[in-house]
């Protein structure tokens, strides 16, 4: 029986220990896809009006930052870019340089993430903030199906557009197409229908799981969804705990 790691109280660790704890595994040249996401207790995804940032908490929120200065690349679908309305990565260039002279993530020139999108259809104004509002070109993950004009227009204002696939995206050719561009260390930020299909295909190594102190009820969805239930065994990493209730957990692929 694996045993449940001992709680850590959040407030006893400084900014570096919980850089430590959330520190991506092997060296630079190793892939690995991190899961990211908020939930109620009751296992609502979204709360009031339907976002996932009614659920954030200061904990959350600092735990969200790191991680965003942690990896190479931010992974997320279309649906949740325009739910969220995503900008582009803002992230700190003194700590990114930091943390990768520390060999557990960042960036050698403190450049932020690029955002990688998953639209088979290539369906994104490219208008959106997620691009007018990027330091490092956002990328566009679609298929050779995806119109034309709006691959087009998209790659005009900006973004980098990726074929993947013919009229579908696989799920597992997302991670590998990542790293085979040097995008190794991955942080999927949703929504759960990426999640899900990531996780049926067995490409998800970890997931780093917020539990907001609030019940919702409700018909919000799931952290995942997909046609097909799938069974994925995991580990327990660590328990983090916050004065206000909100836990913090993190779980590898065992």
């Amino acid at each position: 029986m694996q045993r449940i790691p001992d709680a850590i109280q959040l407030t006893d660790l400084d900014n570096d220990a919980l850089a430590d704890l959330y520190a991506y595994p092997g060296g630079p040249d190793d892939s690995w896809l991190r899961v990211n996401f908020v939930s109620s207790i009751d296992g609502a995804v979204t709360g009031s009006g339907g976002v996932s940032g009614a659920l954030g908490t200061p904990a959350d929120k600092r735990v969200f930052h790191l991680l965003r200065e942690l990896c190479d690349v931010v992974l997320v679908g279309a649906g949740t870019v325009r739910a969220e309305n995503y900008g582009g990565a803002q992230t700190d260039p003194g700590l990114r340089r930091e943390l990768f002279a520390r060999g557990i993530g960042g960036h050698a020139e403190g450049d932020p993430p690029p955002i990688a999108i998953v639209t088979a259809a290539a369906a994104l104004d490219p208008d959106h903030r997620v691009i007018t509002t990027a330091r490092t070109p956002t990328l566009i993950l679609t298929t050779a199906a995806a119109p034309a004009q709006r691959v087009r227009a998209l790659a005009d204002a900006g973004a980098e557009v990726i074929e993947i696939g013919d009229e579908v995206i696989a799920p597992q050719a997302v991670p590998e197409v990542l790293a085979a561009r040097g995008l190794r260390r991955m942080l999927c930020e949703g929504g759960p229908q990426l999640f899900g299909s990531l996780a049926g295909a067995g490409a998800v190594d970890e997931l780093c799981l917020t539990t907001a102190p609030l019940l919702v009820g409700g018909a919000a969805r799931r952290i995942s969804v997909s046609h097909e239930e799938f069974g994925m065994p995991m580990t327990p990493a660590h328990v983090l705990l916050d004065p206000d209730g909100t836990m913090l957990t993190r779980w590898v692929r065992a």
